[in-house]
């Protein structure tokens, strides 16, 4: 990919006038601004505030996968024979060759889609953001897209503007508006469906895939793409020039027409220079409505990306370790990304110790409520979200415009070494363990410092790191108090820690903070 930047040193170098001209043409127009498509441009990048207070966003993580209702990776695993999806997919609907995921699009209904009654729930439960899923390894975009005209959301399944309605649902209710775009892994994720079963009574039979009335859907493999030798790696980014720019057209397009506070990208910054022509491309748009100062998140799952300014880390399934010293994110779910009727969703003492943890340490938790093929949450989501509204309720402001403190908990978990990282820099929160009253969380806003208990202790909580004799901090406490409770309590600070008398009746389930003043 050739930078402007760089196509002005090779005009230097003597190269003719014309193969540079050409070169730039081919470069991806992106809105003028402060930034370049460079990496060494986006490093001048800085998070905004309004992310580094929010601390706590809500995902919808659907799309025609959820029709099914049958968990994650739908349409490219109903092509695999042996996977569980597809032995569903042909027990509820027939074989892949006769009915493949362009038919299960058709049943995506969304007849009990309410995004305004949703947005009040998640803004009620304390979600300062929301995220519509844009576009899914299933190539499948969820707007009246101008460059997937047959396989959008308007045009098949539900016949809504989803992004569309999303958005101006969250803006009625005054948060923050996010995308996420999974996109870019496409062209190899969904080359299962050009396959066959390899045993069976349909054994070499195609899957509808092949068929070139479709290639708009499942893409037209190039004729040296050679199944035979293994499929790719689902996760794959080697695609055709063709593929890159389409994609660049597509998420841009988002950009353009949804205007995006957050744009989360599954994986890394994409085809490099037309991924960074994105950033770029978000960041100044952006400006344009703000001052000429970017007030956009752009997040990356590849620490690389994220090192100097560029974009947030983002990390799947997994918790940072320590206090990192930019902010970062969390993205994980109650129970699989798409919906599955049959998942065992996290309990809502699990997703309240995350978000308190994950505060502590400099983050944000983005929670995906999966929605199934109507558009309404179950009754077991709602009880979860119910939980998370009234802990919110009393505890928001140890939450909220916090900063971490010197350290960002004490307990076994806390003095623990760090979770070991599953793949890439997440998928480490299925090793967490759960936490106890033992277990404290430490946020801090202004001279105020907050200390949640992870559970009620049956008579007192002890803070030890607010000992007189503490390495941590030298902190004189002058008053404290237990969040949602009227009444003064008791508590005294010695060598021993800051030790607190709890009232007979804990004012919340789970989580319990102290709101300390000290001098």
């Amino acid at each position: 990919m050739i930078t402007r930047r760089s196509a002005l040193a090779i005009l230097a170098g003597g190269v003719p006038a014309l193969k540079l001209a050409r070169a730039a043409d081919e470069l991806p127009q992106i809105a003028a601004g402060p930034f370049q498509a460079t990496r060494e441009s986006l490093q001048e990048y800085h998070v905004p505030n309004w992310f580094r207070d929010a601390k706590f966003g809500i995902w919808a993580h659907w799309g025609p996968q959820s029709a099914a209702e049958a968990g994650d990776w739908y349409a490219r695993n109903m092509y695999i024979q042996g996977e569980r999806q597809y032995d569903y997919h042909v027990k509820t609907y027939g074989h892949p060759s006769k009915f493949g995921f362009k038919d299960v699009i058709a049943t995506w209904k969304a007849d009990k889609f309410d995004p305004e009654h949703l947005m009040q729930l998640y803004k009620k439960a304390g979600a300062k953001y929301f995220c519509s899923m844009g576009v899914h390894h299933d190539n499948f975009d969820l707007w009246n897209s101008t460059y997937q005209p047959r396989w959008n959301a308007v045009a098949s399944g539900p016949k809504k503007d989803v992004v569309g309605l999303f958005r101006q649902a969250a803006l009625k209710q005054g948060l923050k508006f996010a995308v996420s775009e999974h996109l870019s892994n496409s062209f190899n994720w969904f080359a299962t469906s050009h396959t066959s079963d390899k045993t069976g009574p349909l054994a070499g039979v195609p899957y509808d895939g092949t068929d070139p009335a479709y290639g708009d859907l499942y893409h037209a493999l190039p004729k040296d793409y050679d199944l035979a030798k293994g499929l790719p790696q689902a996760m794959s980014r080697n695609a055709p020039d063709s593929w890159k720019q389409l994609y660049f057209k597509r998420i841009k397009e988002i950009v353009d027409n949804y205007q995006p506070d957050l744009l989360y990208t599954d994986g890394g910054i994409p085809f490099e220079g037309y991924g960074l022509s994105l950033v770029a491309h978000l960041y100044n748009s952006n400006a344009k409505r703000h001052g000429g100062t970017a007030e956009a998140v752009y997040t990356s799952k590849t620490r690389q990306d994220c090192q100097i300014g560029t974009c947030v880390l983002d990390l799947e399934r997994g918790v940072a370790g320590g206090i990192p010293e930019n902010p970062w994110q969390t993205d994980t779910c109650i129970g699989e990304w798409h919906y599955n009727k049959t998942a065992k969703y996290k309990t809502p003492k699990t997703v309240i110790d995350m978000l308190c943890d994950i505060v502590s340490r400099n983050g944000n938790l983005m929670l995906n409520f999966p929605l199934p093929n109507s558009g309404a949450l179950d009754d077991q989501e709602l009880k979860i979200l119910d939980e998370i509204t009234r802990w919110m309720a009393v505890n928001s402001e140890g939450i909220y415009g916090t900063r971490p403190w010197k350290i960002f908990g004490d307990g076994p978990v806390a003095s623990a070494p760090a979770p070991a990282a599953g793949r890439g820099s997440g998928f480490n929160e299925r090793t967490r363990k759960d936490f106890t009253p033992d277990e404290i969380r430490f946020t801090t806003k202004g001279s105020t410092l907050y200390a949640f208990v992870m559970g009620w202790p049956e008579k007192q909580a002890v803070v030890k790191p607010l000992a007189t004799n503490s390495s941590v901090a030298h902190v004189k406490v002058r008053n404290v108090e237990l969040l949602g409770f009227k009444g003064k309590v008791k508590w005294t600070q010695d060598e021993n820690g800051l030790t607190v008398e709890m009232p007979p009746q804990k004012p919340c389930d789970h989580a319990v903070a102290l709101k300390i003043i000290g001098a």
